[in-house]
């Protein structure tokens, strides 16, 4: 048995409206024909030519991803370069590519509510709302206060593993309970974080002036993950969400595969260097 993509496309809609997305974000179906059919999807964070290969092995003919393909505009889609050359893959092997990128940061069941789940945090609301269920960010609190560095050790245990691990900005005995989580680049939302009065802010991409400043002024302490780690909790919930809406009609699968462009970290041999 099979469904027509567009049924699909309805469905992810709904479930991350695209109203919800940002002025500047591209998202909804990439490449594909509406009334192509599909029993096999493959759900993955990054629409990369590893995943595309994955895809292409394990015969699905339509990718959901969280990032996009084409965030700006462009006028050549020749093979000659890599974003061009996996849109030929996708059609030379009639694979679909469907995106939810901001707009599944911020839905309700989307990529932050999924990272604060997979942190263990509870009463969680968005850290910057725009109704009373969506928004960017979450912010929520521990079950049982415990130290910074007890509960970094958590994180890094809750997400799944990649070379470069995670970082850990703040005193580490201090205790903490009311956490900010933001799925991906967290710069922007420092500020809110602190306003919020959370004690540990989780993103990733942190750059170092702006982590810098930002300790300087005190709490909430940053455990700093990579890119796709912290949005790769969204993974397996997206696809459950589309197994469930089409049990008879579809077979969902995840990709595990780090898309995180770092293959290994080196710690210096002589640490007081």
């Amino acid at each position: 048995m099979s469904i027509k993509l567009s049924n699909i496309v309805k469905r992810l809609e709904e479930a991350y409206p695209p109203d919800l997305a940002e002025e500047w974000d591209r998202v909804g179906l990439i490449v594909g024909r509406p009334s192509s059919p599909i029993d096999k999807v493959l759900v993955a964070v990054d629409p990369v030519d590893t995943i595309l290969t994955e895809a292409i092995e394990r015969r699905a003919q339509l990718i959901v991803t969280h990032h996009p393909l084409y965030l700006r505009g462009t006028s050549f889609v020749a093979a000659t370069d890599p974003k061009g050359s996996l849109v030929h893959r996708l059609i030379e092997n009639g694979i679909a590519l469907f995106n939810a990128h901001t707009n599944a940061d911020s839905a309700a069941g989307g990529v932050a509510d999924c990272l604060a789940q997979a942190v263990g945090l509870e009463d969680t609301r968005p850290l910057i709302p725009h109704t009373e269920n969506t928004g960017s960010g979450r912010i929520g609190r521990l079950a049982v206060p415990m130290p910074l560095r007890d509960f970094a050790n958590k994180v890094a245990q809750s997400l799944p593993s990649c070379p470069a691990g995670i970082l850990v900005g703040g005193e580490l005995d201090a205790s903490v309970s009311t956490v900010a989580v933001s799925g991906g680049s967290g710069d922007s939302f420092l500020t809110d974080a602190r306003r919020a009065g959370a004690d540990v802010y989780i993103c990733a991409d942190l750059r170092h002036h702006p982590a810098s400043e930002h300790l300087a002024g005190g709490r909430p302490y940053l455990i700093c993950a990579t890119h796709w780690a912290s949005e790769w909790p969204w993974v397996p919930r997206c696809a459950r969400m589309l197994q469930e809406s089409f049990p008879k009609q579809l077979e969902v699968e995840i990709s595990r595969i780090c898309t995180d462009p770092w293959e290994m970290r080196i710690s210096p041999e002589n640490e007081n260097r």
